[in-house]
């Protein structure tokens, strides 16, 4: 199928009453076009007068005519949408490999920009433009993506990588974490009786689970007036652990070119949050120890004792229990951190939360790409939510938020189907056969009980999609006499 898109130019619409055809039926009159695919930006009454005139001209072609709206006749990303959005929805008709035309004639200079951006891009096409004798091809004098593309994505790449750091806003609150699920729950009326203390909060749970956003929650609902510090533990090197925290003089160390405030004085009268405290060192460990018991830090190159009123909450992803047991951690340091201790339950354990979850990513995506010229607000299909739901997210809401990206920012769909979020999803070879599951090695990294909800949650998935959704069929396909059993371990697994 041969498609030509064009927008419809104020040279079209006086076609009819100036005598001449215009460069939409110049070009249908002198190639031929299986359809053609209009946008306008005109009063409706102008726009029909015109198709019916331009239907009677060149009966032969299909013409659809899309509306599209603009503030201003060169809003560029307003421009690059509908186009993109027409183009998108003409390729799901036609069947395969239609055959593009872009017209650059009719229109704003805005706009044949976008078409020469696309064609040489996204939705590769021949490029025309004519003239009231001629139509001739357009050659393109340069790689408009290389040459247009960096700095057009350079602010929005910025905050794409920005947000798949998944890093909270400072002004993150309880009323920000989303759930509906008792586990969930619990932890959140926790966390708001720990709020008030001055006591230091240990956080546990699984990469990913939101342990920082807690942390932020409870620092913003604590009636403390200083900043809430962020330090990853195990991000900094272990010769500079101990001047990150508690800071140095200028000339203590090879190196320490200024005097540099320790993180505990930043956080003076607020919150020092200590992320991946199991990755610091044993002999950071002692240091922190003498900070939590005195209240006291002493800059490194310096004899000075300085008084710091700060409160610590810390978070892992390790058994830190295990690690005091094996001596990789401090016994006396573990229960000065974990005076208070709450537990973040996995994604897979939080049940009925997964599809709020969904839900909120897909809004927070969309608006993070608003200003983004490549992309289009888009929705999921509800084979596309099913995939999800059935997914056992080991990397828990981060991984859940960076799959919706990829697939949200590769599909060129409004909506996206199975196939979409199938693409995106990273597949665990090391699960892939009976020996991966059957060898895997032993440990302190090794969790049998894990090991066997993922068994379960991959064959209850495949049941469920093998059964079409009907649970009594899939409860049978696993040997399991009723739906509601199916239905108990489904809530369990967050499946």
């Amino acid at each position: 199928m041969h498609i030509l898109f064009a927008w419809i130019g104020r040279t079209d619409l006086d076609a009819e009453t100036k005598g001449w055809d215009g460069p939409i039926l110049n070009a249908l009159l002198k190639r031929r076009f299986d359809e053609v695919r209009l946008l306008a930006d005109w009063p409706q009454k102008e726009v029909s007068r015109y198709l019916a005139w331009l239907e009677l001209r060149a009966p032969q072609t299909r013409i659809h005519c899309r509306p599209s709206p603009l503030s201003q006749p060169n809003a560029f990303i307003e421009i690059y949408r509908h186009v993109s959005a027409a183009i998108t929805e003409a390729i799901s008709k036609a069947g395969p490999s239609p055959s593009l035309t872009f017209h650059l004639s009719p229109g704003t200079p805005v706009m044949a920009s976008v078409w020469l951006l696309l064609a040489t891009s996204r939705f590769p096409a021949e490029l025309i433009e004519s003239s009231l004798l001629s139509l001739n091809t357009v050659e393109t004098p340069f790689n408009l993506p290389a040459e247009i593309l960096p700095d057009l994505l350079r602010e929005p790449d910025r905050r794409l990588a920005a947000a798949t750091a998944e890093k909270p806003v400072a002004a993150s609150s309880f009323g920000e974490i989303i759930f509906q699920s008792d586990a969930m729950r619990e932890v959140v009326a926790l966390a708001r009786k720990a709020a008030p203390r001055n006591v230091p909060l240990l956080i546990e749970g699984e990469s990913g689970t939101g342990k920082e956003l807690l942390a932020h929650a409870v620092h913003n609902s604590s009636p403390r007036r200083g900043r809430m510090i962020v330090v990853n533990c195990g991000a900094i090197p272990a010769t500079l652990v101990e001047s990150r925290l508690f800071g140095h003089v200028k000339g203590a160390f090879t190196g320490a070119v200024s005097t540099q405030l320790g993180c505990f004085e930043e956080a003076d009268g607020g919150t020092l949050f200590l992320d991946e405290i199991g990755e610091l060192p044993l002999e950071a460990q002692v240091a922190l120890l003498r900070v939590l018991q005195e209240g006291e830090i002493t800059r490194i190159g310096e004899n000075k004792v300085r008084k710091v009123d700060v409160r610590v909450i810390t978070a892992t992803h390790r058994d830190l229990f295990i690690d005091m047991i094996q001596g990789r951690f401090r016994e006396d340091l573990f229960y000065r951190l974990a005076v208070l201790r709450i537990r973040l339950p996995a994604l897979r354990e939080r049940g009925s939360d997964l599809a709020l979850l969904i839900g909120r990513a897909l809004d927070k995506i969309n608006a993070e790409m608003a200003n983004d010229p490549l992309y289009t607000p888009k929705s999921l299909s509800q084979s596309a939510c099913q995939l999800l739901m059935t997914q056992n997210w080991r990397g828990n809401v981060r991984e859940l938020y960076n799959t919706m990206r990829r697939a949200l920012v590769w599909s060129d769909r409004q909506c996206l189907e199975r196939d979409d979020i199938e693409a995106a999803l990273f597949q665990d070879t090391r699960r892939s056969t009976d020996e991966g599951i059957l060898n895997r090695p032993l440990g302190r990294d090794c969790n049998l009980d894990a090991i066997l909800e993922d068994v379960m949650a991959h064959y209850i998935g495949r049941a469920i999609e093998k059964a079409g959704g009907n649970k009594t069929r899939a409860a049978n396909l696993i040997g399991y006499s009723s739906y509601q059993r199916l239905d108990a371990q489904r809530k369990r697994l967050g499946i």
